[in-house]
């Protein structure tokens, strides 16, 4: 079916407070189908996505430029209201737990209710802004400085009708950098999702912006990287709370107990990061830490508790120890030696040291003959089987080891 068409009705001010969008929405939503020579005409853009139409706002905008060459857009206050990455994701968590329904003709807490919407509300913006207006309120990143809190915007200039969306970058899921926690505003409501970089489709088209507002941080080692910059730190000792901690757990202060962490000696433990999102490397440097201060047990979980927390708050107690000699880390374990030795098409010592240790453990059942120095379908099964065995699906058990696959094998 045929999407309605909307005729843009330009008011006589050209300011961006949430009252003004909204009448403007209100002038072109009483004219619906009316498209008049000398008019500029707003469509809604739609594509699928997952199985479900995504529909997010496009419209042009409402001013020519002016003497100085900018757009009346441009020519506003480009700053956000929000200067911090942890409020931003706050605010959109904010909707998704409301559940904010969308909808392009209604507003919720003085925003439309769409894609756009949803990051000028996160990003404190004057008002709603839309897919062809966003990037002149950030500024441009690439891919491996990307930072929770950022967007990625796809705006089609020469259709703005097909398939323009953004949504907000929540965080890298994994070292591979291949999927990102998003946040979005696409029918039928506010979610919050694991997505494939950069998006379901489109994939050429997305680029990504930081707010003016945020400042930079340390963003090289990307949107799991400094994750928290600008993040709001807790007074000094100050515990947040277990329930803070742990698998499905996305939060600033993951980031902060990261950064801790890497000052007490933790850095080998984070191929990439500390950030937002809970994940083993965390766990395993808080039980490194743990250890460290002659804690066994429960007590070397590798869940931060008020004492754990306390001591690193600090600056107080022992540093996790460097990795002990001979390439071995202080629990025993032989060093990691990376995840590009087992890949097809290697063959290295490590592949027969992970296979033997394979066998040792009771998963070598898809060996015929080995194990052997060239990796093979047989290695790669029995990783699997014994990811499998941890508990461990989908990506989590894909047959290629990483760290916490070698330190189960070896502890």
């Amino acid at each position: 079916m045929s999407l309605p068409l909307f005729e843009e009705v330009l008011v006589p001010s050209d300011c961006g407070c949430p009252g003004c969008d909204a009448r403007r929405c209100a002038a072109r939503s009483a004219r619906v189908g009316r498209a008049t020579t000398g008019t500029l005409i707003v469509a809604m853009a739609t594509t699928t996505v997952a199985g479900a139409v995504q529909m997010c706002a496009a419209e042009p905008a409402a001013a020519a430029p002016g003497a100085a060459g900018h757009t009346a857009v441009q020519a506003t206050a480009r700053q956000g209201a929000v200067t911090n990455r942890a409020e931003i994701l706050r605010r959109a968590q904010h909707w998704v737990d409301r559940g904010v329904r969308y909808s392009m003709g209604s507003y919720y807490e003085g925003y439309r209710q769409d894609c756009s919407g949803l990051v000028s509300m996160a990003w404190g913006l004057s008002g709603s802004q839309w897919t062809g207006s966003l990037a002149s309120y950030g500024v441009r990143v690439s891919k491996s400085a990307l930072q929770p809190g950022d967007m990625l915007l796809y705006h089609n200039a020469a259709n703005p009708v097909h398939g323009s969306h953004v949504v907000l970058f929540g965080g890298w899921t994994d070292a591979t950098r291949t999927h990102y926690v998003a946040y979005e505003l696409t029918p039928p409501h506010a979610l919050r999702r694991v997505t494939p970089f950069p998006y379901w489709n489109h994939t050429s088209g997305y680029v990504a912006y930081r707010s003016r507002a945020v400042a930079a941080g340390g963003g090289g080692q990307g949107g799991g990287g400094q994750g928290g910059g600008g993040a709001p730190r807790p007074a000094q000792g100050a515990f947040p709370g277990a329930g803070v901690f742990g698998p499905g757990q996305h939060n600033a202060y993951i980031t902060q107990l990261g950064e801790m962490l890497v000052q007490r000696g933790g850095a080998r433990f984070y191929s990439v990061g500390p950030g937002p999102s809970w994940g083993q490397a965390d766990q395993r440097a808080t039980a490194a830490f743990q250890r460290a201060q002659g804690w066994h047990g429960a007590e070397a979980d590798g869940i931060p508790g008020p004492g754990t927390w306390r001591l690193l708050a600090n600056g107080t107690g022992h540093d996790i120890p460097a990795a002990s000699g001979g390439g071995g880390t202080a629990d025993g374990v032989p060093a990691f030696p990376g995840r590009g030795v087992f890949r097809p098409g290697q063959s290295n010592s490590f592949v027969t040291q992970l296979g033997r240790q394979l066998v040792k453990k009771g998963f070598g059942q898809h060996y015929a003959v080995g194990p052997g120095p060239s990796w093979s379908e047989s290695d790669r099964r029995n990783v699997e089987a014994f990811q499998r065995a941890q508990g461990w699906r989908g990506a989590d058990a894909d047959g290629c080891p990483g760290p916490e696959t070698w330190r189960r094998l070896f502890h």
